[in-house]
C-alpha cells in the first residue's frame, strides 16, 4: 500500500450532490458540494423524485471538480468511496452507480461507507488529535443517534430517538411558526432574539431507556401552544417560541450526552451532523463538558451538513483494514450503524 492513500468519495444520500479527495483520511485535497436546498424550499422539503433527477444531472460534473481541485486525475486515485445508506434510495442510487462506473472504467477498489459513519468521521478532518475512544452524539435531519465510537470502524448504539429526528423537529416547529425550510439554521437564527424560557415545554424521557431520544410529544406541544394562542386571539411572539422549543431539544441532547459520558467513563464527546452547527448546542456543550472537564470535539459547521469529505474520511479506515465491495454493491436505504454489505 503507498505511503499516502488518497480516496474519491460520492455523498448523494439527501439533497446534496457532493464530492471530494480525502488523504489518509484526515486531509481534505478537494469538496465539491451541489446543493439543492433553494430548490427544495419550494415544496417546504425534499423532494425524493426530484432529488434524484438534479444528482443525475450534476453528479458526474462535481466529481470531475473535485479532481479539478484537488489538481489530480483518476490514476493518482487509489480507491472510490460512496454512500451505500441509509438515506433516500433514488439518490443514493445515483451515487452507487456513478462510483461503481467509475471504479471499473479506472481499476480502482470500492469501499461502500456507512452516512452515520461518515458524519462521525468528520471530526477527524477538523480535529487530527482525535482519536477513539469517545462517545459521538450525531443529530441531523433524519438521525438523531449517541454512539460509542470504540475504535476506527466501531460503533456501539447507546441512544437513539423513538420517533422524529431532533433535525426533523426543528423542520416541523420552523415550518408551524412561519419560518419555513430548512428549519434548523432559521430558528437557530431567530433564537437569538428570542427568551429561551418564555415557554415551558416538555423535555421528555423513554421509559426504560434513559439514554433514548423522544422529540414528537415537544413538537406537538409547541403545536398545541400555537393553536391555543390563536383561538384566543394571544399573540404569537414568533422568537419566543423558537428559542423556547430550540432550548428544550439542547436540554435533552445535553443531559443524554453528557449521561452517556459519564455512564461509560469516557473523557472524550463529539457532535456530528447537520443540526451540530446550530450555534445555541455547540455553546451548550462547550459549557457542559468544560463542567466535566471533558474534551469536545465538533467538526466545522461545512462538514456538519452532508459532504464527501467526512465519507472519504471514514473510508480511509476501512480502506486500511482491507475492506472492499464489489460491482453488487447496492443501496440500502435503512442500513443500520453496524451492518456491512
Amino acid at each position: 500500500m503507498a505511503t499516502d492513500v488518497k480516496i474519491l468519495a460520492i455523498e448523494s444520500s439527501c439533497d446534496e450532490t457532493a464530492a471530494a479527495v480525502v488523504k489518509n483520511g484526515r486531509e481534505v485535497l478537494s469538496n465539491v458540494i451541489y446543493s439543492q436546498i433553494d430548490l427544495h424550499t419550494l415544496y417546504g422539503g425534499v423532494v425524493p423524485e426530484i432529488a434524484s433527477r438534479k444528482h443525475i444531472d450534476k453528479i458526474n460534473r462535481v466529481v470531475e471538480k473535485a479532481l479539478e481541485d484537488a489538481n489530480l486525475t483518476l490514476k493518482d486515485i487509489d480507491a472510490v468511496a460512496v454512500t451505500y445508506g441509509p438515506g433516500l434510495v433514488g439518490p443514493l442510487l445515483v451515487g452507487v452507480s456513478a462510483a461503481k462506473a467509475i471504479a471499473y472504467g479506472a481499476g480502482l477498489p470500492i469501499v461502500g461507507v456507512h452516512h452515520i459513519e461518515g458524519h462521525i468521521s468528520a471530526n477527524y478532518i477538523t480535529n487530527p488529535q482525535l482519536e477513539p475512544p469517545f462517545v459521538c452524539l450525531v443529530v441531523s435531519g433524519g438521525h438523531t443517534h449517541l454512539v460509542k465510537v470504540s475504535d476506527y470502524g466501531e460503533y456501539e448504539i447507546l441512544g437513539k430517538t423513538s420517533d422524529d429526528a431532533a433535525g426533523e423537529a426543528f423542520d416541523k416547529v420552523a415550518r408551524a411558526i412561519g419560518l419555513g425550510y430548512p428549519g434548523g439554521p432559521k430558528i437557530d437564527k431567530v433564537s437569538k432574539e428570542g427568551n429561551p424560557n418564555a415557554m415551558k415545554f416538555p423535555r421528555a424521557k423513554v421509559g426504560g431507556s434513559e439514554l433514548d431520544f423522544s422529540f414528537s410529544g415537544m413538537k406537538s406541544a409547541v403545536l398545541n401552544y400555537l393553536n391555543t394562542a390563536r383561538m384566543n386571539n394571544e399573540e404569537i411572539v414568533q422568537a419566543d417560541v423558537a428559542a423556547s422549543f430550540q432550548q428544550a431539544v439542547i436540554d435533552v441532547l445535553v443531559g443524554h450526552s453528557m449521561a452517556a459520558v459519564d455512564m461509560y467513563n469516557i473523557d472524550k464527546f463529539a457532535i456530528a451532523g447537520g443540526v451540530a452547527s446550530n450555534s445555541g448546542l455547540r455553546a451548550a456543550f462547550e459549557e457542559a463538558c468544560k463542567e466535566k472537564k471533558v474534551e469536545f470535539f465538533r467538526p466545522e459547521p461545512i462538514l456538519c451538513t452532508d459532504n464527501a469529505a467526512m465519507i472519504g474520511a471514514a473510508a480511509y479506515y476501512e480502506y486500511v483494514k482491507g475492506v472492499r465491495h464489489g460491482l453488487d454493491l447496492n443501496a440500502i436505504p435503512n442500513l443500520k450503524l453496524g451492518e456491512k454489505a
